[in-house]
């Protein structure tokens, strides 16, 4: 750990162990009135209503101001300058607290634009459109006197039943990486703390259930699981870390000091803050069973590496702890956890509360007219737009408006905002439990948007069926719409929510990859009259739809693509829209091949060694467009060492008649090493727009440290041989010819100091 300031090793000698305790706790105020927002919450220790009842010795962190009920924002900066004030007032320290913040899919605040979820980020496959979103998210959070925001998440999925894949960028961990430490520089080039979580291994939870037990092995978990986090702490120097709810191999992660010192700190450096998940600490003792109480959770998690219990100090505040903490070792830790808050306090300008109340004054008088202005719902209708996949098309798509054409739009997810958003939005996470409040933002529905986008045409609307349940009275009307029409919308797919009221999101894990509830037989029924069917997916997951799809003249996915997302849709239904969006996820044709990823070695890929063909429907990578394109030129390095560059370069052109993106996909494999490999991997990618008939020449420079792993040893090398590289339309269906790149020179250790990211221009 650097060295702390004067003024912060003056303050840590001058505080008694009830002091230092309170800067590594968080308050949450008036939570239960957001509704259930976390398992179990009987089992938690209750909060007391007044600030002044908890912030005796000061406070470390204020917990969701903003975003635990509906407040204008004057409401939460006068609530957060009245926290700030009272500590300056009535503590001994006067030091300041810092506020976090939700900030997955926008700021969840009351009006605040809610952008598309994350597994929709990655399917445009865009870094610096998330950095710009990212950016928006973080100019609005200082508008309101916001320090840290918990995102972004880097969880690479294994198992699409898990309910939080929509929060998720996918399955490959370089996309992952890349995404995320975009997100990082966007939000934190604002000044606002980001928060990678879930570290780590969360996604693997077993059989994709929400807090499961992880049993990955030792590679996977270095190789696939922290490598995102490395690349956000190394490379975009983070400011927070987050850990998971799960246990690996037995231990918590939240009192595993493996990871949360031995690899965060001292192999990777970092000098930020650990946060605990929301009654992570508490969790020990109630949930895991490796505590005996909750001062013994709160001295294996201070032991660990943890900085500071979120939301409220459950553990931490337990009485038994403070006596622990007079003596080593926990005195010591605790100082070193200490120390680690001021530094990130000071930094914040939270150590000169004086100069904080004054700038949150002047927020409060200069309160901003919206919270949702048009420069941040550009960046979401962008994001929305490139992140549409279009999965099928039978020469039916794009759609033209013409006189009396009759379109019906059917289906659970054509009239209902909330279809639009993810778990984490604020329309879903906290209005679903004010129902008598209005969202605050313009959010057309996809029914809307038809309308808007076909004004010559006759559109008519049945909803068919809800989202879950199994009521199927909606039906006949549907069928009517549909045998009327010339041609059929069917919007299907999820409604997000939190812990079994949703069938997406944190703790709406599924055990089918059905669409949920009696979509299936809606979606039977409208195939059968006869009637042309668009497929819309608007999830949080990918689905089976194989049958549908087949039947379907043409088949649109759509991951919770957010306010402007039904404008997105109904533009590239009619073309107004080409369509670039790729699939950062597998589909599977069944759910009995989970869980499944592309990153499979040559025992996981399909043959005659088991009758089950684990082969996806549509493959990671997959998205097709209203153009075409072609790769000439193709060309590769011949060697390059082991700790040096390959050099890759391809000419694309646009072959079609439209003007559009395409995903240049760049994949490798190494067919012998010392350990099994995957058959496939993303070894870099860019996206590119191009005129009809335009070239452009696309040039990477591929660090050889993107072909390391972690050897028997578990060291983690560079190996001398035979790779070889090509271009993918998507991972399974190669768009050139694969060249042999030798690896030369001896067997090279990757380090923090290695280039760890491909290098792109496009001239």
């Amino acid at each position: 750990m650097a060295s702390p300031s004067e003024r912060v090793s003056s303050l840590i000698a001058s505080m008694t162990v009830e002091e230092k305790i309170a800067q590594l706790c968080g308050v949450w105020l008036g939570f239960a009135e957001g509704g259930v927002v976390a398992p179990d919450m009987d089992t938690i220790t209750d909060v007391a209503e007044q600030f002044s009842d908890v912030a005796v010795h000061g406070i470390g962190q204020v917990t969701r101001v903003f975003g635990t009920k509906p407040l204008t924002p004057s409401q939460g900066l006068a609530t957060l300058l009245g926290h700030q004030r009272w500590l300056r007032d009535n503590t001994r320290l006067k030091i300041g607290a810092v506020a976090h913040e939700e900030c997955l899919t926008g700021l969840s605040a009351w009006t605040a634009t809610t952008f598309p979820t994350p597994l929709a980020w990655a399917a445009s496959f865009d870094p610096g459109l998330t950095y710009d979103m990212a950016r928006a998210i973080g100019l609005t959070m200082t508008t309101l006197g916001v320090h840290q925001g918990l995102a972004p998440v880097l969880d690479v999925v294994c198992d699409i039943r898990w309910g939080r894949v929509e929060e998720t960028m996918g399955e490959d961990p370089y996309l992952v990486a890349t995404l995320g430490k975009s997100y990082v520089e966007g939000l934190q080039s604002t000044g606002i703390v980001a928060t990678l979580k879930h570290f780590a291994g969360y996604s693997a939870s077993a059989a994709g259930r929400n807090l499961a037990p992880v049993h990955a092995g030792p590679r996977e978990l270095e190789d696939v699981f922290l490598f995102p986090f490395e690349v956000s702490v190394l490379d975009a120097h983070v400011g927070s870390v987050l850990p998971a709810y799960v246990d690996i191999d037995q231990v918590p992660v939240h009192c595993d000091r493996h990871l949360l010192t031995d690899i965060l700190r001292d192999r990777w450096g970092f000098t930020g803050t650990v946060v605990a998940d929301y009654f992570g600490v508490a969790f020990l003792y109630k949930e895991h069973g490796v505590a005996a109480d909750l001062a013994d959770a709160a001295a294996q998690s201070l032991l660990a590496g943890m900085d500071v219990e979120l939301p409220n100090g459950d553990a931490f505040w337990d009485k038994q702890f403070a006596v622990l903490c007079e003596k080593p070792p926990l005195a010591q830790a605790l100082d070193t956890a200490v120390t680690r808050v001021l530094s990130q306090k000071e930094a914040l300008g939270l150590l000169d509360l004086d100069t904080e109340i004054e700038h949150l004054q002047q927020l409060l008088a200069n309160v901003p007219e919206t919270l949702d202005p048009g420069e941040h719902r550009a960046i979401a209708a962008r994001m929305a737009e490139e992140s549409i996949i279009l999965l099928d098309n039978h020469n039916v798509l794009p759609l033209a408006d013409c006189p009396g054409l009759r379109i019906g739009v059917v289906g659970p997810n054509t009239d209902r905002p909330s279809a639009l958003f993810g778990c984490y939005s604020f329309v879903n996470h906290v209005l679903m439990h004010n129902p008598a409040v209005e969202p605050g933002i313009a959010a057309p529905t996809l029914l809307d948007a038809i309308r808007t986008e076909y004004p010559q045409s006759v559109v008519t609307h049945a909803p068919g069926c809800p989202v879950r349940e199994d009521d199927r009275t909606g039906f006949a009307q549907a069928i009517e719409v549909a045998r009327e029409a010339d041609l059929v919308i069917a919007v299907m797919g999820d409604q997000a929510g939190l812990f079994g009221r949703g069938s997406s999101g944190e703790g709406c894990d599924a055990d089918s990859l059905d669409l949920p509830g009696v979509q299936p037989e809606l979606l039977d029924t409208l195939l059968d009259t006869g009637t042309p069917v668009i497929l819309v997916l608007v999830t949080g997951r990918p689905y089976a739809i194989k049958s549908f799809a087949e039947r379907a003249a043409a088949t649109l996915q759509a991951f919770f693509p957010g306010e402007e997302g039904a404008a997105a849709i109904a533009g590239v239904i009619s073309g107004r829209i080409n369509p670039s969006g790729h699939l950062p996820v597998s589909v599977p044709r069944t759910t009995g091949v989970l869980p499944y990823s592309y990153l499979h070695p040559q025992l996981g890929d399909s043959g005659s060694v088991s009758s089950v063909d684990n082969r996806p429907q549509y493959s990671f990578g997959y998205g097709m467009s209203y153009t075409s394109f072609d790769f000439t030129g193709f060309s590769v390095s011949d060697q390059a060492p082991t700790d040096g560059w390959i050099n890759v370069q391809v000419q694309v052109t646009n072959t079609g008649s439209r003007d559009g993106h395409t995903l240049v996909q760049v994949y490798s494999r190494d067919p012998v090493a010392s350990i099994t490999r995957p058959m496939r991997q993303l070894l870099a990618y860019t996206r590119v727009f191009l005129e009809a008939g335009q070239s452009k020449l696309v040039t990477w420079r591929i660090p050889a440290a993107r072909f390391g792993f972690h050897n028997r040893e578990m060291a983690r090398v560079v190996e001398p041989g035979t790779v070889r590289v090509w271009l993918g339309w998507d991972c399974d269906h190669a768009a050139t010819k694969t060249r042999d790149v030798l690896l030369t020179g001896p067997e090279a250790l990757i380090t923090n100091d290695t280039a760890r990211l491909a290098e792109v221009t496009i001239t």
